[in-house]
């Protein structure tokens, strides 16, 4: 009897796997692109599996890109393009064949620990690292729906790391005025049906870190966001999930988690979802609806969120 129980609870074991398995079909017919950030820990805690993860889905999903919403190198980011950390962070950890597609990063607060300038500068390197400048923008198109992506260089807007030219040396030689001239005149103009800004710093979230970040990116960014319209600003940092709306804005700011260590997270005022879990996103997107799933380190969908034209 105890072998015939064992033997139904590992049947109903499988049957509940398998029930669990991701239906791919949602992606059929799409845009689709990854979110990843927080990456860099040289493969160790969930990095590894999760970039075998984003590959393995990618055979099924078929990502144009990804987004790489900064911090790809922790702790004090590169020294030049020939650091070491470019292998052991990214080229060695995220090497599966459908991972060989665009990666578009942003800089994030551990890039402006070293070097910036060799952040960017590692597009003359790699063949997949394509960042064009510190903030930068591209549209796209597929089967009638238009979308462009804003990528904007968030630590310069922070007060703290303008502050601490010791730590960020590279933070407060940076013109605010310029770049904040430059989102106003791009989102101005932009007439796609799909807009997108992404940047590594929180506009509203839940996280320990100090206030004065959110309210500094409140104060310059979102009010701009805001003003045009924006779809879903997309960012990092935080290290977790979160989804937030805020009474007054129909934007959808997300929180992508760690692609390699994740932290606890807790609900704030405007919070729809938030999770700890490490993992990555797919934005899948066509002319009448956008999705952007959030995928924990065992390739689940813990959360999707939707907007329609």
């Amino acid at each position: 009897m105890k072998i015939k129980s064992l033997l139904i609870l590992v049947l109903i074991s499988i049957c509940s796997f398998v029930q669990a398995q991701l239906d791919y079909s949602i992606f059929d017919k799409k845009f689709n692109f990854y979110v990843a950030n927080d990456l860099g820990r040289n493969g160790y805690y969930d990095q590894k599996p999760i970039a075998e993860l984003m590959g393995t889905m990618g055979e099924e999903i078929g990502p144009e890109f990804v987004v790489a919403t900064g911090d790809v190198h922790h702790f004090e980011g590169v020294r030049s393009v020939n650091d070491p950390l470019w292998m052991t962070n990214y080229e060695l950890i995220y090497s599966h064949p459908e991972l060989m597609i665009d990666w578009f990063p942003v800089l994030g607060n551990h890039e402006y620990r070293g070097n910036t300038q060799a952040v960017l500068d590692y597009t003359h390197v790699s063949r997949r690292w394509t960042m064009p400048d510190r903030y930068y923008t591209r549209t796209f198109e597929d089967n009638g729906a238009t979308i462009r992506i804003v990528w904007i260089d968030t630590a310069p807007l922070i007060d703290k790391y303008r502050n601490e030219s010791d730590k960020y040396p590279d933070a407060c030689k940076q013109d605010i005025n310029k770049q904040l001239s430059w989102l106003e005149s791009v989102l101005a103009n932009a007439k796609e049906e799909w807009i997108i800004v992404a940047g590594h710093h929180p506009i509203y979230a839940y996280t320990p870190k100090e206030e004065s970040e959110r309210l500094d990116m409140q104060k310059r960014v979102d009010s701009i966001l805001r003003k045009h319209k924006v779809d879903m600003y997309i960012c990092g940092h935080i290290h977790n999930f979160q989804h937030i709306r805020i009474p007054g804005s129909d934007i959808d700011y997300i929180v992508n988690s760690a692609a390699s260590l994740a932290r606890k997270v807790q609900p704030v005022e405007g919070t729809k979802f938030c999770s700890p879990e490490p993992g990555f996103s797919v934005c899948s997107i066509d002319k009448k609806e956008l999705n952007l799933h959030m995928i924990d380190k065992k390739g689940n969908i813990l959360y999707t969120v939707t907007r329609k034209k």
